[in-house]
């Protein structure tokens, strides 16, 4: 009997042991993130911009980027990268042209919630708004190079002629004109006909049609300047009778 109960005590100990590890075990791995060092680093955030009316437009610089530094559990802080972290402002709340100032707040910032926002550098974004403006212009068609010697280009042919522009109200009023892709002269000897898209020389104004001009040039050879007329010299074969008495 009492080697029974001895075995049975052994036992009984044992499981309690095995238990007890266990338990450790356990406790150790969930509580190892609370006991992993705490780091900080500097991200390069992406900006969005969103929600802004259609009929208005951004026409003064606006940072691409904005450096936030982030704290958190080392493990997570090097999981993180700035592709993931796009800060987003939403500018429905501007309903008209004029100057804007926004606020970024850490609300804004696309981050796990054990993850602490420090700082934000800059905090506020100040940039102009603008009205969109349409308008129609000549077409001109951009001439690259001269023909040979011997030949001449003629005035171009635009169809269509002119185009709808489309971009901020304080440019869209000082443009005259749109010039077209270039159209290169260099060895032409015969009229041509070519298609190239009318271009903007800024990235705020749009052209909004049409998007491609047949142009046709003539290319004729030149004409020199007609000799001068040589005069003929003509001959008197008459001859006076003399008077005869």
């Amino acid at each position: 009997m009492s080697d029974g109960s001895g075995n049975g005590a052994a036992s009984s100990l044992l499981l309690k042991v095995l238990a007890l590890f266990l338990a450790f075990v356990v406790w150790f791995v969930v509580s190892a993130p609370r006991r992993e060092r705490v780091a900080e680093r500097a991200f390069a955030a992406p900006l969005s911009l969103v929600g802004m009316r259609r009929d208005l437009v951004i026409t003064t610089p606006v940072p691409d980027t904005v450096s936030v530094r982030l704290r958190g559990r080392t493990s997570e802080i090097r999981s993180l990268s700035s592709q993931n972290l796009e800060v987003t402002v939403d500018l429905a709340w501007a309903q008209k042209a004029g100057e804007v100032t926004i606020t970024l707040r850490p609300q804004a910032i696309n981050v796990p919630p054990e993850i602490e926002v420090v700082s934000i550098d800059p905090t506020k974004i100040r940039f102009r708004v603008e009205q969109l403006r349409q308008r129609i212009v000549p077409i001109r068609p951009f001439l690259v190079g001269e023909t040979p010697g011997g030949f001449q280009a003629g005035e171009p042919t635009l169809v269509p002629d002119r185009a709808l522009v489309s971009g901020p109200a304080s440019m869209i009023q000082k443009i005259s004109e749109v010039a077209t892709e270039r159209i290169i002269m260099t060895g032409r000897t015969d009229t041509f006909t070519q298609n190239v898209a009318p271009v903007s020389d800024s990235s705020l104004v749009r052209i909004v049609e049409p998007l491609s001009v047949q142009v046709t040039v003539p290319v004729t050879a030149e004409i020199g300047p007609t000799p001068p007329a040589t005069e003929t010299t003509k001959t008197d074969t008459t001859h006076e009778n003399p008077v005869r008495h």
